[in-house]
């Protein structure tokens, strides 16, 4: 009997497990000194990165999206149909602070004029958060940030 119980909780994991696995899907861990850590999204495709965190209402104080890309360049960014205030941070290859843009308004302008933002050096990552989180955070140049992309 206790076989047959054990064979249906393995058929069960199977089945159930790989959409418990897809429910987080796309999200990644960033731990920051202290240990804070903050779910990201993965921006990871050119529609996704276009698309970021645009009409969105709300942002949790523990939630951001992290933008990833092959090669480090001076990654430039703006607020066009951004909802919220954004804190902007640009890393290197080694996961390290490199510029942050902080408070970045958000841009009601109805077409492509709005201001832009971007680092003095290349950027192989940068992490969007709530305006505001950068500074509770205490989050400055040269913090090294603590996260593994798919």
């Amino acid at each position: 009997m206790g076989v047959r119980r054990l064979i249906v909780f393995v058929l069960s994991l199977s089945i159930f497990l790989p959409s418990c696995l897809q429910a987080n899907d796309g999200v990644v861990q960033v731990q920051l000194p202290g240990g804070v850590i903050i779910h990201a999204e993965i921006a990871d495709t050119p529609k996704k990165r276009a698309d970021g965190l645009m009409y969105r209402e709300h942002l949790a104080k523990d939630r951001g999206m992290l933008f990833t890309f092959d090669q480090a360049q001076l990654w430039t960014f703006w607020m066009k149909n951004t909802k919220i205030p954004l804190d902007i941070i640009w890393m290197n290859e080694k996961k390290q602070i490199i510029h942050i843009a902080r408070n970045v308004p958000i841009c009601t302008r109805t077409d492509d004029s709005c201001p832009q933002y971007q680092p003095n050096e290349p950027a192989l990552y940068v992490l969007e958060l709530g305006g505001g989180e950068a500074d509770r955070l205490k989050l400055e140049k040269g913090v090294k940030l603590q996260f593994r992309t798919p």
